[in-house]
């Protein structure tokens, strides 16, 4: 079969590239699926550079999330030949085939496609862990969310604005603005870039943020700490922009906020029985349409440094979809 894998790590792709190697054997307790469609997340491209904070061995198999149709299961897992399924792990999904642990797949919900699927998982997930699960939202709370246009900035959105948030969404590139209000829908979205305080400020009649959604840091966070209200949480989901900013601790004592650490996929791993809460909850979600992942563009598995190039790049608006 076809795959993507890093056969050594660079940092310009130069060691990742299309094989053919043999399809995969189903072990015990494994479900063999078919890929119809896998999403391209940020930390695949960190992975080929060894940049990201899990290391495989090389080589491996690129991609975190899939969906397609079982091939073959054991009786007892849940799964039957031709099931609509999605999931992953941390690597593999890049190829026509991959075997899954059982409890890495989940039916997928009604209405969604091979597509929708493959870009629900991971984003929509880190997106829940993170407003829902560490920072408490609730309905009429304002929610500020940097790297509105990725996949995961812009699940976020979605997920806020479907629990009855006001959502402010915000980018750092003014080309955005436009797509961003169309396709996110916030109640008003914004560059990232200087000092935005005063405009959130002014969006909020001057009460600020309830919780902050930051995948940026950098900058960003360096600011965002001036756009919370007192008992606010500023959730760090990650380092997009580069650096990783330091905080003097008075800064959330004076001012009565918590920054608190996101690791959606930690979470789930360490409290296994919220992990299916959560994604029984998001598939509830998107089932009766209140919440949809938007897909970017669908490019075949051949097209793949297109897709990581454009997302080095941040040309995308949601989530870039491999089809094997």
């Amino acid at each position: 079969m076809k795959a993507l894998q890093v056969g050594s790590l660079s940092p310009d792709l130069s060691g990742t590239g299309l094989v053919d190697i043999p399809c995969p054997s189903r072990g015990a307790g494994e479900v063999l699926v078919r890929v119809r469609a896998a999403s391209l997340n940020y930390p695949d491209l960190l992975m080929t550079r060894g940049d990201y904070q899990f290391k495989p061995e090389v080589p491996f198999i690129s991609g975190l999330e899939m969906a397609g149709e079982v091939i073959a299961a054991d009786p007892d897992s849940g799964f039957a030949e031709g099931d609509r399924v999605m999931g992953g792990a941390k690597t593999g999904a890049f190829a026509e085939q991959v075997a899954l642990p059982a409890t890495s797949l989940r039916a997928i919900p009604e209405g969604l496609d091979f597509a929708q699927a493959a870009a629900m998982g991971a984003a929509y997930h880190t997106a829940y862990v993170a407003l829902v699960e560490l920072g408490g939202l609730e309905p009429g709370q304002t929610v500020l969310v940097h790297g509105a246009s990725g996949g995961v900035g812009l699940a976020a959105c979605d997920l806020a604005r479907a629990l009855g948030a006001t959502v402010i969404a915000a980018t750092h590139r003014e080309d955005k603005l436009k797509h961003l209000r169309d396709i996110a829908r916030p109640s008003a979205a914004i560059l990232n870039t200087g000092r935005f305080r005063e405009e959130v400020s002014e969006l909020t009649d001057g009460r600020l943020c309830d919780l902050v959604f930051d995948p940026v840091g950098g900058d960003v966070f360096d600011e965002s700490t001036r756009c919370v209200t007192f008992g606010a949480k500023l959730l760090v989901v990650g380092f997009v922009a580069g650096r990783i900013p330091e905080i003097a601790v008075n800064i959330p004592l004076i001012k009565g906020f918590s920054v608190v650490g996101v690791r959606a996929g930690e979470y789930a791993r360490r409290f296994p029985e919220r992990g299916k809460r959560i994604a029984a909850a998001l598939d509830k979600l998107a089932s009766e349409g209140k919440i949809t992942p938007h897909i970017d563009r669908t490019l075949p598995l051949a097209d793949w440094r297109e897709a990581f190039e454009a997302m080095e790049r941040g040309e995308i608006i949601g989530k870039i979809v491999l089809t094997p």
